[in-house]
């Protein structure tokens, strides 16, 4: 059933409210977990958001008709990084605080998550992220528990140093710190991105090594190892094709990530029946390249 509610332009009381104390806005950051537990794309993160900063705004506005108006339009469409949220938190707290024009705070909200999604993309799932995974799955593959408690420490740690952070850091200089982070924003995602594509580059043989193939060809006194042949061109150039094809069928052909794991498994599965993989097995369909 539609609503005929109204936003208003501005809040019934115009008089700043005090100051958040610490305790609220560290209970705000660990909501702030939970930005995604009702994702929809509808408003995407909108229903995590408000819960996320309610506690402020209940403190914020004691008039029940501004705290529904400011919990209304706190639910409009939302989508951002979910580690960086807490800066557009302490903007839109300090924000309603000091009782801005609704309209205001509504822009300052959405012009400052979008871009936020994208250098926290680059930042996090492109650079950090691999590299934490691909240092700490070294170690699990090694029989090392401190595999998956470093992974831990380091992906969960860091990201609730940087949502505290940013918290207080946002909170208290207002809307003055989207001048200092959006500064040099072009620049800081794109050296995010390129040191993200080298460490992918890195993982891609550091741990595709393993892929190889077992293919040698013996005529009289000559053999001939393809694999061996393979590497002094470029070594690692299976893993890499691999990863190529997967590429092209994920951004060109719009392939899902499900169907490219299908793929390789088929792959792999095929390869090791016909005896194509290097390895430890027994091929159930020898073949003379099968050494």
């Amino acid at each position: 059933m539609a609503s005929n509610y109204v936003l208003p332009e501005t809040y019934k009381d115009s008089t700043p409210a005090k100051p958040l104390d610490k305790k609220l806005l560290n209970k705000m950051v660990w909501r702030s977990l939970q930005l995604q537990a009702c994702f929809n794309y509808e408003r995407m993160q909108s229903a995590g958001w408000l819960w996320s900063i309610l506690p402020g705004l209940e403190a914020i506005h004691t008039n029940k008709d501004d705290l529904a108006a400011s919990m209304t339009h706190n639910m409009d469409f939302l989508n951002t990084h979910p580690y960086l949220v807490t800066f557009v938190m302490g903007i839109v707290l300090s924000l309603e605080q000091n009782k801005a024009p609704i309209q205001t705070i509504r822009s300052v909200r959405i012009s400052v998550a979008a871009p936020l999604g994208g250098i926290g993309d680059a930042l996090f799932w492109y650079t950090f992220m691999p590299i934490v995974a691909g240092v700490t799955a070294g170690l699990a593959q090694d029989g090392n528990v401190l595999g998956p408690i470093l992974y831990f420490i380091l992906a969960f740690g860091v990201q609730m140093a940087l949502r505290f952070a940013l918290m207080y850091w946002s909170y208290g200089m207002g809307a003055a710190a989207i001048n200092s982070l959006t500064k040099n924003a072009h620049e800081f995602t794109h050296a995010a991105s390129m040191m993200g594509i080298f460490v992918v580059g890195a993982l891609i043989y550091n741990m595709g090594t393993g892929t190889a193939l077992g293919m040698v060809f013996t005529n009289g006194d000559l053999t001939t190892d393809v694999q061996g042949q393979l590497n002094t061109i470029l070594p690692g150039i299976i893993p890499l094709a691999l990863t190529l094809m997967c590429y092209y069928l994920l951004a060109k052909k719009g392939w899902t990530p499900i169907k490219c794991i299908l793929l390789l498994l088929v792959i792999g599965i095929v390869g090791c029946i016909f005896g194509i993989w290097a390895g430890s097995y027994t091929a159930l369909f020898p073949v003379p390249w099968h050494a």
